[in-house]
């Protein structure tokens, strides 16, 4: 046999995460660079928000206990003293009787406690005629409402949207502490590979390499800096070379290619595995040792052992929550599998359904391109039957 045992993916898992420390190192940036970073500390607000009571809509700004006698049949007359322009301070104090005009946004005067919709009134001079009642509070968007002062607005971990910069911005901070980015070797072997495709290299044998963009991308998309290291042929000195210059320089190493028993697989021989082989499919040769991932050369293979593995290291390295956004999802489709294989299914999901890829094969990329989630089915399970219902995983 290839391998003497199979580790169960779990277990595998757990190697990985409890080999690995959450990196310390912080860096503060500009709000408009912090798209995606992974929020360092929780931020606390220093302030209210929003700063003051201000009304939700465009009206009048009053007591509402002079307004509970209002009827269409029966209007209560008001007297507007001020005309208050947005982004101004009030001037005067809402007594009894009168009223001032705000804009929506607009900060609330003393003495009021409502804001009356301006469609809920007839204007005739200062004067206005309240056809319906208001209730203390009514329309009014108060202090505090949004995030109150000492509130923990946002937690350590994040993963910054763009909702959560308005939120900052709102709350005055414009450095984000954010966790560095773990830097991510990615070493491509095979001597079969080229950059750029011709007939002429076509007819020798040669593939494009796809691992090295697609890597790159998904260590980007999953809070790493990728460093490539480039196409390394399959000579044993070059891919040692290259492994210990990448494992100096890097919190993190990807090497595709060579893990498992050919002629020309050698990558796995220059790494401390602390396992090797594993029962996920595709992608079973993968091993991890060293902060080193020894993965597979096919892209699907790698595509599968990087979403089960390296995004999980990523996310432990800077502390990252919620990085997964799981669904339930009606299959339509019968998933077939084996006892003690841990199945990662790619399917398209829609609408609370889930369609399941046909096209199978490991260097199959648009099985990848016609998917937008995965499924897994452990290895206690003998698959899933259409018209179940099953958690999906989006990417």
């Amino acid at each position: 046999m290839e391998f003497k045992r199979l580790t169960p993916y779990e277990e595998a898992l757990s190697i990985v995460l409890n080999d690995l420390k959450e990196i310390e190192e912080v860096e503060y940036v500009p709000l408009k660079d912090a798209l995606g970073r992974v929020l360092a500390e929780d931020i606390v607000a220093s302030y209210d928000l929003p700063p003051f009571d201000r009304a939700a809509v465009d009206g009048y700004a009053v007591r509402a206990e002079d307004t509970f006698e209002a009827r269409e049949y029966s209007p209560v007359e008001l007297e507007v003293i001020e005309e208050v322009p947005i982004g101004e301070n009030p001037n005067k104090e809402v007594i009894a009787g009168k009223a001032i005009k705000v804009l929506t946004g607009g900060k609330i005067p003393r003495g009021a406690n409502a804001v009356i919709m301006q469609e809920m009134v007839k204007r005739e001079g200062s004067k206005i005629y309240v056809l319906r009642p208001v209730a203390p509070g009514q329309n009014i968007s108060f202090a505090g409402e949004d995030v109150k002062k000492g509130d923990i607005a946002l937690k350590k971990g994040t993963i910054l949207r763009p909702q959560d910069l308005a939120l900052l911005k709102a709350l005055g901070i414009r450095k984000v502490p954010v966790k560095v980015k773990p830097k991510v070797g990615i070493i491509i072997t095979g001597s079969e590979l080229v950059q750029e495709p011709s007939l002429e290299e076509f007819e020798k044998g040669k593939i494009v390499d796809t691992n090295s963009i697609m890597l790159s991308a998904l260590v980007e998309r999953y809070f790493g800096e990728p460093i490539l290291y480039g196409v390394v042929p399959d000579n044993e000195d070059l891919i040692r070379s290259a492994l210990e210059k990448a494992k100096r320089e890097c919190d993190l190493v990807l090497i595709t290619g060579g893990s498992a028993f050919g002629d020309m697989d050698y990558a796995h021989k220059f790494v401390n595995l602390l396992f090797h082989g594993t029962t996920i499919r595709p992608g079973r040769p993968i091993g991890y040792g060293e902060r080193v991932f020894v993965m597979s050369g096919y892209p699907v293979a790698v595509f599968t052992q990087f979403h089960l593995f390296v995004k999980h290291a990523l996310a432990k390295l800077v502390g990252a929550k919620d990085y997964e956004v799981k669904v339930r999802a009606v299959l339509e489709d019968d998933v077939p599998s084996q006892l003690g294989r841990y199945e990662f299914v790619r399917v398209m999901y829609r609408d609370g359904k889930a369609k399941v890829i046909k096209k199978k094969g490991s260097g199959i990329i648009s099985s990848l391109v016609q998917s937008n989630a995965y499924l897994v089915v452990p290895e206690d399970v003998e698959g899933y039957r259409r018209g179940e219902e099953v958690w999906v995983t989006l990417y």
